[in-house]
């Protein structure tokens, strides 16, 4: 990998992503790599200023902070190809970061710095399913979109808000054109594998190894016991209609942020997204299960009994 033009995105509001990042731009600048360094949160997009301040290609995206961070980084940056060193420092989880320690920007490892690390190629890539979404008015014979393309790494979620209460949605789903099913309760979440540790798993959809392509579709609270999540092809289109919102309160999120509002009439289309996300992965043992062992600490990580067998 050259280095030759990098960009640096350090978690809002967290002092040590920001000392760390400024370290790691210094040590780059030194090398006669161009760096751009800004902070990303809620209220802070560096990337739109990033990707419109140079004509040349990208070569890294180095993001430090947690996964929200990462999940900004993949939004803005996968439709460019552009790759993404995700860092946990100042996340919690950490889904989709590497650990600290590895990025060894003072003390080498196994005779290497980070630096030397990447321009040396010791490094793998993982490219992660994303979704896009389009708003579009009236049934599936309209194909021209009424919005933007909106992309998500985890999820896109349709659901109601509202400031002074909490509102149910009434929500059609069609698969491919065919009705599949309506939906009454909190809200509908259409995930990637990468997602489905996320939202979703907190609203009983099922685990999906981060490998695969496949779209899954789970009601939120569903006020029906026989509403059950779906696990659909990544070729799929799923289509979904507010139904009853007299109030016009239905919104469209892409990882938990707001996307825009969805009036009658309208529909959401969701498919599999025409870019990929980029991680770069320094682990050299990683492995997706360990990932799911610790970070959902499930009892293998906690508690080690024997197994009383060997393997041949």
């Amino acid at each position: 990998m050259q280095l030759q033009n990098v960009i640096i995105a350090h978690k809002a509001g967290d002092r040590g992503s920001k000392n760390l990042a400024e370290k790691a731009a210094k040590q780059l600048e030194q090398k006669g790599c161009h760096v751009m360094m800004g902070p990303s949160g809620a209220k802070d997009n560096p990337y739109p200023v990033f990707l419109g301040s140079t004509s040349k290609q990208i070569d890294l995206a180095i993001v430090l902070g947690g996964d929200g961070t990462a999940l900004t980084a993949a939004r803005h940056l996968s439709p460019d190809g552009i790759p993404i060193l995700a860092i946990n420092a100042g996340g919690h989880l950490g889904f989709l970061t590497e650990p600290l320690e590895l990025f060894n920007i003072d003390t080498p490892i196994d005779g290497q710095n980070i630096w030397e690390r990447l321009e040396g190629d010791r490094y793998g890539i993982e490219r992660r399913m994303m979704l896009q979404a389009h708003i579009y008015n009236g049934d599936e014979r309209n194909t021209e979109p009424e919005s933007e393309k909106f992309l998500a790494l985890n999820d896109m979620c349709i659901k109601p808000a509202a400031a002074d209460r909490m509102l149910t949605s009434i929500l059609e789903m069609e698969i491919d054109g065919e009705i599949v099913d309506q939906y009454q309760g909190d809200g509908l979440l259409v995930s990637t594998p990468t997602g489905s540790t996320c939202y979703n798993v907190s609203a009983n959809g099922p685990i999906v190894h981060s490998g695969m392509a496949a779209i899954s579709i789970a009601p939120i609270c569903p006020l029906s016991l026989s509403s059950r999540p779906i696990i659909i092809p990544p070729g799929s289109t799923v289509s979904i209609w507010p139904l009853g919102d007299y109030e016009l309160n239905t919104k469209l999120w892409n990882d938990g942020v707001l996307a825009t509002s969805i009036w009658p009439g309208q529909r959401v289309d969701v498919q599999m997204a025409d870019c990929k996300a980029k991680f770069v992965i320094l682990r050299d043992n990683y492995s997706y299960y360990q990932t799911l062992r610790e970070k959902l600490l499930w009892a293998g990580s906690r508690i080690r009994y024997d197994r009383h067998h060997t393997r041949n």
